[in-house]
C-alpha cells in the first residue's frame, strides 16, 4: 500500500514560518538561583552501611589490591579510620537539587542542625559543581552542565547565592 503526499496549504506553511520566526527571537532564558539548602529539610535517601560491609569494603580497598584505588595511606592505616571516612550515606536536600554522602558516625539530629558556612563552584570538563559547606564538615552539592557563579559565597551573613545559565 501506498501513501500519497500532499502540499501543504500555503496558510499551514506561513504559520510553520512564523512559529519558527517566533521561536529564534524569543527571550534568552532567565538564569536558575540556587542557594544553599537547609538541612532542617534534607533527608537521608540511603541506608548506612552495616560493620560486615565495612569489613568486606575495608578488604577490598586496602588489601593487597589497593593499588588498583591509589593506596589511601592514612585511610587504610586502620579499619577505625576507614570507618571513619567510608561510613557515610547519601541525603538530599528536600527538593532533590542539592546531594551528598554525610557521615553516618554522626546523629541525624546534629546534621539537621548544621548551618549553611560558605558556597563555592568548581568546573571541569564541562561540568559545574556548586557545593554548599556545613558546619561539621558536611557537604551537599548541586551538579548541572550550566555555567554558574557565585554572587555570595559567605553563608553566615545571609543566605549565600549562586546564578546558573
Amino acid at each position: 500500500m501506498s501513501t500519497i503526499a500532499l502540499p501543504l496549504p500555503a496558510v499551514v506553511r506561513s504559520f510553520l514560518v512564523v512559529g519558527l520566526l517566533a521561536s529564534l527571537f524569543a527571550a534568552p532564558a532567565q538564569a536558575d538561583s540556587h542557594t544553599c539548602p537547609a538541612l532542617t529539610a534534607a533527608v537521608q535517601v540511603a541506608a548506612c552501611p552495616t560493620d560486615q560491609e565495612l569489613k568486606y569494603t575495608y578488604m577490598g580497598f586496602c588489601g593487597d589490591n589497593a593499588r588498583l584505588y591509589g593506596r589511601d595511606v592514612l585511610t587504610c592505616s586502620t579499619f577505625d579510620n576507614y570507618r571513619e571516612a567510608k561510613n557515610t550515606a547519601l541525603w538530599e536536600s528536600a527538593d532533590g537539587a542539592f546531594s551528598g554522602y554525610l557521615s553516618c558516625n554522626v546523629k541525624p539530629e546534629q546534621i539537621r542542625a548544621a548551618k549553611a558556612l560558605r558556597m563555592g563552584v568548581e568546573s571541569k570538563n564541562g561540568l559545574t559543581r556548586l557545593i554548599c559547606d556545613y558546619e561539621g564538615d558536611h557537604r551537599l552539592v548541586y551538579r548541572s552542565r550550566e555555567k554558574c557563579t557565585v554572587s555570595v559565597a559567605d553563608c553566615s551573613s545571609g543566605e549565600c547565592r549562586a546564578s546558573c545559565d
